[in-house]
């Protein structure tokens, strides 16, 4: 049973509506409201029509202040620090000495000497404060800091009833403002692959902003449960650590750890930056994908791949699914996977074998599969 050393302030309203609260990153989590299945349609549909909020404050936030804050996070990421202006975000990779990656994160530029890194489930905390030790800088863990998530293409009329200036705020744009009478910071950022919305605050206003939100929302707005996230990032090439990676997917005689090669992530390297941790070994291991993170497409049926199950061209073992995705509002059932690199091209013809031995037709395809030129999460207006 894990330990959870951390609580979410709206524990409580999870509660009221049938929430689970399971370990994710060491807090109580809402992965379920119910495990039905009319439950999981709904929350996806909500967040690509309409809007769903959820709350994800398990996200590890920490706040890098100090004359040598900026060289902390350039040292620990992939991205060039001096170009993220004041006001912007961006998403960035983690990386350990081997050049493997450890954690993903976005970065945020406050203010002058003033940052904020939000990290997922990985070590990307510890490596920050390793380097900050002994630098003119501070790095706090501020778990009072919550962060509820309003994804969906209602998300920006919802909060325009209150702030009516989010309608001009960028993608990875931030805004201090306050809402329903609250300091926030509010971010055009998300993990739906849908325009949304992350809202940062104090958790003694986790609440009253979490139900206004629901009340000024009405019919356009619900309630998501955390699982919902697996539903919408699989159409939206949006990895999650370490359910996609080696870890859950070992090799078979080597260590866990994957290039950001393999995982597609290169894009995340700041073009010619060097010095960030495990920057020699990222760059020397291109080419030498041992596989490819690929997108799998049902060709004859609307089953969901399941985790774990293999993928087949011909008589060869050619790579594994790792999360899938039926959905009717869209029309498909396509899945991530971890395939060998000599199959990871558009059309190739594969076979899906389920964990019960099923067989299906499929296709490797490029992600993502839904906004695939991002229109949609960087629509203005």
């Amino acid at each position: 049973m894990a330990i959870l050393w951390r609580h979410s302030a709206l524990a409580h309203r999870h509660a009221e509506i049938g929430g689970e609260l399971e370990d994710w990153n060491g807090m109580g989590t809402a992965w379920f409201y119910d495990h039905t299945d009319e439950r999981a349609k709904a929350d996806y549909e909500a967040i690509r029509t309409k809007a769903g909020l959820m709350d994800v404050s398990g996200l590890k936030k920490l706040h890098i202040v100090g004359a040598d804050a900026a060289y902390v996070i350039d040292r620990c990421t992939t991205r060039n620090v001096e170009k993220i202006a004041p006001g912007r975000a961006v998403y960035a990779a983690m990386l350990n000495s081997d050049g493997k990656f450890i954690d993903d994160c976005v970065i945020y530029h406050l203010a002058v000497n003033s940052w904020m890194v939000v990290i997922g489930t990985g070590t990307g905390m510890e490596s920050l404060t390793s380097v900050a030790a002994g630098k003119n800088c501070s790095v706090l863990f501020d778990d009072d800091l919550h962060d509820m998530s309003l994804q969906g293409p209602k998300s920006v009329d919802i909060l325009a009833t209150q702030i009516p200036a989010i309608r001009d705020l960028a993608y990875f744009g931030i805004m201090q403002t306050r809402l329903f009478g609250r300091d926030v910071m509010i971010s055009r950022t998300g993990y739906t692959g849908e325009r949304g919305y992350e809202i940062f605050c104090r958790a003694k206003d986790a609440t009253h902003l979490w139900d206004n939100i629901l009340e000024t929302g009405g019919d356009d707005v619900r309630p998501t449960q955390f699982s919902t996230l697996d539903m919408l990032r699989i159409e939206s090439y949006l990895l999650f650590y370490p359910g996609d990676n080696s870890e859950t997917f070992p090799f078979a005689d080597e260590p866990c750890g994957d290039t950001l090669w393999e995982l597609g992530l290169e894009f995340t390297v700041s073009p010619g930056k060097e010095g960030f941790i495990g920057a020699e070994n990222h760059y020397a291991m291109e080419g030498k994908e041992r596989f490819k993170i690929y997108g799998v497409q049902l060709t004859d049926s609307m089953d969901q791949m399941e985790m774990h199950a293999r993928v087949m061209n011909g008589d060869k073992d050619v790579g594994v699914i790792t999360y899938g995705l039926s959905s009717e509002l869209n029309k498909y059932s396509v899945a991530i996977a971890r395939l060998d690199p000599s199959v990871a091209k558009a059309g190739t013809k594969l076979t899906v074998v389920q964990p019960d031995g099923t067989k299906l037709a499929a296709t490797a395809e490029e992600m993502p599969f839904y906004d695939k030129d991002k229109s949609v999460r960087t629509a203005k207006g």
